[in-house]
């Protein structure tokens, strides 16, 4: 009975170990959420989010990304780009307000997530200028 008892105590000190260090994993980000979040969402002055959806799928794909999962009715696109490490990236496109939509892409190396602004930057850049071509309906 005492050896059950202290196996059933050093399992539940095993958990709540884990479940601190996760907690402390999802807390320790080095930059605000608010910060991060200004790197990964862009607002675009349209109102067609399906064409809007179909355009971040060509940026990702110009950008060396092959499309994993794309849902039109949630509005997500999950793509993956294998250079020297995994990048994978979940962009999501949705409504806002009645002229605007928004963008927002997440990015991880691995099960890590990015929190450099670069990877993000680069994308809305390359988003930025195919969704003024798709606007003024140019062939790029």
């Amino acid at each position: 009975m005492f050896w059950r008892i202290l196996a059933s105590s050093a399992v539940l000190a095993l958990l709540g170990a884990c479940q601190t260090d996760s907690k402390q994993q999802i807390l320790a980000t080095n930059q605000s959420a608010v910060q991060l979040r200004s790197f990964q969402s862009r607002a675009f002055d349209t109102t067609d989010r399906a064409k809007t959806l179909r355009t971040v799928i060509a940026t990702l794909q110009d950008l060396g990304f092959v499309i994993d999962k794309a849902d039109a009715t949630l509005g997500t696109v999950s793509a993956t780009k294998l250079d020297r490490y995994a990048l994978r990236m979940t962009v999501t496109v949705r409504e806002r307000g009645s002229t605007q939509t928004l963008v927002r892409a997440n990015a991880q190396y691995n099960i890590t997530a990015v929190e450099d602004p670069k990877p993000y930057q680069q994308f809305f850049e390359a988003l930025q200028k195919a969704m003024f071509l798709t606007a003024h309906e140019v062939d790029g």
